[in-house]
């Protein structure tokens, strides 16, 4: 009997899993089974461009069962719980799915409610996020709007999808407003946790210049406790320390957390509602026969595109390796890379893993793109990534010189 393979979320992990397995594994040796709540694909990256009118929403969405290779099965349905002990997922009709190996890939939610005050009445009016669709349009008919005043960027907490991408909007922001004409209008402030602009030193560094290269303000170990709103709108953050930053118009990355139904089922994921994952296997530490990728785990590692599709090659590999009674492959090392959208058709790339931070030189080897540093080939890259992300890394295909493992070579090691 085909072993039954069930993957929760047709987002960017479980869809190029899926792909992966089935271009491995004949049908009479698995079976598989995508499982989402609805049928709408959004190419998340593409997220970022919306509010200034750089990407149209209609273009970044696609049906999610198209993106699947034959000889899938797709059932569009929410999921109520995993039981665990019964290897079976239950789904908000009653409807249950057994397997035998299942893979969560349902990624990351955004729980705006969880900070007081954010869903208050200004929630939509007079603060936005572009993290999901229907906000990112809305911020962009704000923006249109906006002719003056205090712009913030808050991040209110740490994991988040794509952790460079607040600061992506800053930088396009600046962009967008000297475009306008109104920049020397619009204070232009980022608020975040952390005690800089990133987690990593050497790129902190380098991205707190630019920052600053653009008169973008920041606000370090900002905790925002709460959100209030002014009648005459705007609104005010306020961290736990007593703090406050004054707002026209906000622009709130929310708390994120896992999906809602791995908090309903028992001993699957984290207090957050993460699936705790060995970081090298992608097996996951609760049961031998479940896997995570992506947002979906607790990882310490980015919540980001590429750091799914690496993972992927490791995690398609040691599924088949599990069903076959093989020793799994450590092969995955926390390898990252990000494009940095930082206006004027500019990019930055960085590129680490778990050991290595993003350093200065070129990826991937001696001769290609700049490392932390803004070109005009880096903004190309990230441009067509698009096409790389719909028919190269969904269908589950091989980028060469992107895999796994970080390359070393082309790295500057020592920088002072």
């Amino acid at each position: 009997m085909p072993a039954r393979i069930v993957i929760l979320g047709a987002g960017t992990g479980g869809t190029l899993t899926a792909n992966r397995l089935r271009r491995r594994l004949e049908t009479t040796e698995a079976t598989i089974t995508v499982i989402d709540q609805d049928e709408r694909h959004v190419y998340q990256p593409g997220l970022l461009f919306v509010p200034f009118g750089l990407a149209d929403a209609h273009d970044i969405v696609r049906p999610r069962s198209r993106q699947l290779v034959g000889n899938i099965r797709y059932i569009e349905r929410a999921i109520d719980r995993v039981e665990r002990g019964r290897d079976t997922v239950v789904l908000a009709d009653g409807h249950e799915e057994p397997y035998d190996v299942l893979i969560v890939a349902t990624g990351a939610e955004l729980a705006p409610e969880e900070t007081e005050g954010l869903t208050g009445p200004g929630w939509g009016t007079n603060a936005f996020t572009f993290y999901d669709l229907d906000g990112a349009v809305a911020l962009h008919a704000a923006l249109e709007a906006f002719d003056g005043g205090r712009l913030v960027v808050n991040l209110v907490d740490l994991p988040i999808k794509c952790p460079v991408a607040p600061l992506e909007f800053c930088f396009l922001a600046d962009w967008y407003l000297q475009e306008r004409g109104i920049r020397d209008r619009v204070e232009l402030t980022f608020v975040t946790p952390l005690d800089g602009a990133f987690t990593k030193p050497v790129a902190s560094a380098a991205l707190s210049g630019l920052l600053e290269e653009k008169g973008v303000h920041m606000v370090t170990e900002f905790n925002t406790g709460e959100v209030t709103y002014r009648d005459a709108g705007g609104g005010t953050l306020a961290a736990y320390d007593g703090r406050e930053v004054a707002f026209d118009l906000g622009v709130v990355i929310p708390v994120h957390n896992g999906s809602a139904y791995v908090g309903r089922s028992p001993g699957l994921g984290d207090e957050l509602g993460f699936v705790p994952t060995d970081p090298a296997t992608l097996r996951s530490t609760v049961a031998p026969n479940v896997f995570a990728i992506g947002d979906a785990t607790s990882l310490p590692v980015s919540k980001a595109g590429s750091v799914t599709h690496f993972e992927g090659e490791v995690l398609a590999e040691n599924v088949v390796r599990h069903l076959r009674g093989q020793e799994l492959d450590a092969g995955y090392d926390g390898h990252a890379n990000c494009f940095i959208e930082t206006g004027f058709q500019k990019a930055l790339l960085i590129d680490f893993n778990y050991e290595t931070e993003p350093l200065p030189g070129h990826f991937p080897g001696p001769v290609g793109l700049p490392l932390l540093k803004e070109s005009r080939l880096n903004h190309l890259g990230k441009l067509m990534f698009q096409w790389f992300y719909w028919h190269t890394l969904l269908p589950g295909r091989d980028i060469p010189g992107m895999g796994a493992r970080m390359p070393e070579r082309g790295k500057r090691h020592h920088v002072t």
